[in-house]
């Protein structure tokens, strides 16, 4: 607030109903998205980790909720302390929250922001686990999950949406996430693989999507879930802006997808499921920093680039020889890097805020902030996100032992397997007389008609 400016109590908000349900609604649609990225990547990987990759998601779920209620939220959206991490003792628990107070400057109540904010945090770390696919233990994912988001995304989420962070009051512009999630995201993966290797067989072995139609339904309510996670971020449906981001998204995403399978008809000669949902994920990835900024057109742009530039980047793995599994670091960091810094492009000043890109008169100055932002949260993510996994990797060890992971990590880790195929009609069973004498007579009877 600034000084010499008093509130009246006449002027505050007040508790609004409809903002309130739609918050909660936005925030049910985010949750969906964590096992919708499971279906995504457990359609993507071979049948002998569908499990394992489908748990890698699932237990962010579980683990992630309770670090958030704990001291997660206090971390990332508490007072702020030297612009790089927040804490608030009565959010320590959220304890201390009344039931009617409202997120500050909002209409909406602080456990709405509260859990709204937990879907995003949940799903930041399953983003990561496609790039390391087939070969990581269980138990060692979870502790790296638990270290990440308390060492990573909770400072990188003040730093970014936080009042008082410094990426936050540089005027860095992240609508929904394409810093504090996806570039944070993919840098970690980046870092990580790094550090664990790459699979048995990588680049030797084929190592094909076990189940297209499961791919297909993960980005289908991955899409489905992104509005509530891009229009949501507004906290409120009273100015339009939240509108426009829902637009934009689907705009963006239709342009990508459309980008991604002409590039690969130009490239490989063919339209391929994958590469629909693959350039889907590119453009909900790219339009969720810049959705708020610019215009439908401009959302065009920017998924159609995306498209193109996402799907470029998913060969440099072969070409650099990093394993990423799932094409993390192509579609999530890639994508993240080209929405956040097209705002610097297409921002046109006349909707979430006056900030005006190159293209609409605003000179470079947004795009050096923006520059900023992703450099500076790539360039965290990636060291501490490697240190971990290095410090894990010496400790417990990071990876399966390499016969585990030839047969399959599903039944080492999990103790099960995805399908079962043993009563899928590969067995004899006995037949008695009765059914004999039974199957005779039909034959007779058909011919006889």
């Amino acid at each position: 607030m600034p000084p010499g400016i008093m509130t009246l109590a006449a002027d505050a908000p007040e508790l609004s109903a409809a903002n309130t349900g739609f918050m909660l609604i936005c925030s049910a649609l985010v949750m969906l998205m964590t096992p919708a990225l499971a279906f995504f990547y457990g359609g993507m990987v071979r049948v002998k980790s569908t499990l394992n990759m489908l748990m890698m998601s699932f237990i962010s779920l579980g683990i992630v909720t309770i670090l958030w209620v704990l001291y997660g939220f206090s971390m990332a959206f508490g007072s702020d302390i030297g612009s790089v991490v927040g804490w608030s003792s009565e959010y320590v628990g959220l304890s201390g929250i009344g039931v009617n107070e409202l997120w500050d400057g909002y209409t909406i109540p602080v456990y709405v922001f509260a859990v709204f904010q937990l879907m995003f945090a949940v799903l930041t770390p399953a983003l990561i686990s496609g790039a390391l696919a087939d070969r990581v233990k269980f138990t060692s994912w979870a502790l790296f999950i638990t270290l990440w988001v308390t060492v990573v995304y909770f400072p990188v989420a003040h730093w970014v949406w936080g009042a008082g962070g410094w990426l936050f009051e540089m005027g860095v512009i992240d609508f929904a996430g394409g810093t504090a999630v996806h570039i944070n995201a993919g840098a970690a993966a980046l870092g990580v693989i790094l550090v664990i290797g790459k699979r048995v067989g990588f680049k030797k072995d084929p190592m094909r999507p076990h189940s297209l139609p499961l791919v297909m339904l993960g980005a289908g309510l991955l899409w489905f879930g992104w509005f509530g996670f891009n229009a949501g971020s507004w906290l409120g449906n009273d100015d339009g802006v939240g509108a426009v981001m829902f637009v934009n998204t689907q705009v963006a995403t239709a342009a990508a997808m459309l980008a991604w399978l002409g590039y690969e008809k130009i490239r490989h000669g063919s339209f391929t499921t994958l590469g629909a949902a693959s350039g889907a994920v590119a453009g909900l990835v790219a339009i969720t920093p810049a959705g708020g900024a610019v215009s439908p057109l401009g959302a065009i742009a920017v998924g159609a680039i995306a498209g193109v530039l996402c799907a470029l980047a998913v060969g440099l793995k072969y070409r650099f020889g990093y394993d990423d599994s799932l094409d993390v670091v192509g579609v999530h960091l890639v994508g993240g890097i080209a929405g956040s810094l097209l705002v610097g492009f297409f921002a046109t000043g006349g909707v979430q805020s006056d900030a005006k890109g190159l293209f609409y008169g605003g000179g470079l100055d947004q795009l050096g902030k923006q520059a900023v932002g992703v450099l500076a949260v790539l360039a965290y993510s990636l060291v501490v996100s490697a240190v971990l996994a290095l410090l894990l990797d010496r400790t417990i060890g990071m990876r399966v032992p390499e016969d585990d992971e030839v047969s399959g990590i599903d039944q080492i880790e999990h103790a099960e397997t995805a399908y079962d195929f043993s009563g899928a009609g590969g067995g004899t069973a006995p037949r008695t007389t009765a059914s004999q004498d039974t199957t005779a007579a039909a034959k007779t009877k058909k011919v006889d008609a």
